[in-house]
């Protein structure tokens, strides 16, 4: 049952073959068969029995919720109130939050039930979940365990497991959300994303994924990463349950200055009337043939569907990992500065000075990749360097920003890879650091978030090595419920397998 979306489960609940307690119960198996991925930091199985009984007797009384009963995996830099909030370091490992964050809490409140808190890059410092102090996340397509894959019929339509001893590695920085979604251990799953941090996992662990507008959702309670970027995404295993998800937590948030109401109602998407762009310089060195390939047999589906396809241009693409390479550390040294072993973190052994306790509070508290951004942040944020980086950094933004708004007169919507190739092995990641890396893997997902645009990700078939391959579709600022529909079209046309477990 733990591969069934919302809608079957919701089926389930109203004939009485399933109840919140047993879809809790089978999760919590669920969550044992998994526990070699590494992909909870912290589990919260006594709360989310309390909360599936609560479920079970609301559902008895009263019109159920929109999420009612439904398992909500939470990436570790969202506050839960009464659980551990550590952002995959050391820094924070003993914090315990007093407060839910605002998707936390309207998941909770729209009948989520909070299975437990994800693993994922230092602080969201990452592309692959890799760089966490609790050790990284394994890929569920190639971790192992054994599973079947099925399409939306119920046909089985092949068997795998691991790869000559290897295996993948999740992506990042939000990997242990992807993977418990795609696992089956949550309906739906929280991450957030400031330069492709839901988007880039959701895509290599074959499940959809949503990065709203900027503002659309409340950043109140994710601990900041950079605060003009930072969005909380949201993955599912249909384009459905995302829908359901994103209509639950979207509005405005009196707690969060920069959320902006947002009307939820449906437009209609016809086809026939939508033209879609295929930017060149989404092109890049290093992608791989089968990304291009699966890019291309999108187009030729929704070009058979009715739409047009033409090719089109962002210009300063190039420039938008230098850009983000300069505003993300810069904000970083402004957030990371509140960790001083005093007010907020670990506190250092070192106390012969408060400037000693600093510095032993900060070294032995972050890793070597956190500590890297600090100090570059710092030094583009000097005076005699504020005009050459930071400020040149926000005119590029400006003009990449720009290239979006003029690519709106000629197209409706973009579509274009995630990633360069499918999941890479573990082994082969870590050859280079996290820095280029994160460069690397992020060249089609940075823009959307200097341009603070909505993006969805749609897994769309299978490459040689039985991984999955997604695209993207990217459209203009509040057009997210669009996106959704679209994809959901999509998704219906590709008919992605999905992972059933031995168990299942």
């Amino acid at each position: 049952m733990l591969h069934l979306s919302l809608k079957e489960l919701n089926r389930q609940f109203r004939n009485g073959t399933l109840s919140s307690v047993t879809l809790l119960e089978s999760t919590l198996r669920r969550l044992d068969l998994i526990k070699d991925l590494n992909v909870f930091i912290s589990e919260c199985r006594d709360e989310a029995l309390e909360a599936a009984k609560i479920s079970d007797k609301y559902r008895t009384e009263s019109t159920p919720r929109p999420l009612e009963g439904l398992t909500v995996a939470v990436k570790d830099n969202f506050c839960v109130k009464g659980t551990r909030t550590t952002c995959a370091s050391l820094m924070l490992d003993n914090f315990v939050s007093p407060y839910n964050a605002t998707v936390v809490e309207k998941s909770i409140n729209a009948g989520g039930i909070i299975i437990g808190k994800t693993n994922l890059d230092e602080f969201a410092m990452g592309s692959g979940t890799t760089d966490s102090f609790y050790g990284p996340t394994r890929n569920i397509w190639r971790s192992g365990i054994k599973y079947r894959l099925q399409d939306v019929n119920g046909n089985d339509v092949g068997e795998t497991g691991g790869l000559d001893g290897t295996w993948a590695v999740a992506g990042g920085s939000s990997g242990g959300s992807a993977v418990a979604v795609a696992a089956g251990a949550a309906v739906v799953g929280l991450g957030s994303d400031t330069g492709g941090s839901v988007r880039i996992p959701a895509a290599w662990c074959g499940i959809t994924s949503i990065k709203p507008s900027y503002g659309l959702v409340s950043r109140h309670g994710l601990i900041p990463l950079v605060n003009s970027l930072d969005v909380p995404g949201l993955m599912a295993r249909t384009v459905q349950d995302l829908d359901t998800f994103f209509r639950v937590l979207c509005g405005r948030d009196i707690m969060d200055s920069t959320t902006v109401e947002f009307n939820c109602s449906d437009e209609e998407i016809n086809l026939n009337k939508v033209k879609f762009g295929v930017p060149r310089e989404y092109y890049c060195e290093g992608m791989t043939d089968e990304v291009l390939q699966s890019l291309s047999e999108v187009c030729d589906i929704l070009e058979y569907s009715g739409s047009r396809i033409v090719s089109t241009s962002l210009p300063h693409t190039s420039l938008a990992v230098p850009c983000y390479s300069v505003l993300n550390p810069c904000e970083v040294a402004s957030n990371m500065a509140r960790y001083d072993g005093l007010e907020f973190g670990l506190r250092g052994e070192d106390e012969s000075s408060t400037d000693a306790l600093y510095a032993s509070s900060r070294s032995s508290g972050f890793n070597e990749v956190v500590r890297g951004r600090i100090l570059a942040g710092n030094y583009f944020l000097l005076k005699k360097h504020y005009d050459e980086y930071f400020l040149q950094g926000l005119k590029i933004r400006r003009l990449i920003l720009n290239d979006f708004l003029n690519c709106w007169d000629e197209v409706d919507f973009l579509v274009t890879p995630v990633c360069l190739s499918d999941a890479p092995s573990y082994s082969d990641y870590i050859k280079e650091d996290n820095r280029t890396q994160t460069a690397k893997q992020d060249h089609c997902t940075q823009p959307v978030n200097l341009a603070g645009l909505p993006a969805v990700t749609v897994p769309v078939k299978l490459s040689s090595r039985s991984l999955p391959l997604s695209v993207q579709i990217i459209g203009p600022y509040g057009s997210d419920l669009k996106l959704l529909k679209l994809a959901k079209i999509l998704e219906e046309k590709v008919n992605f397998p999905k992972i059933i477990l031995e168990e299942e």
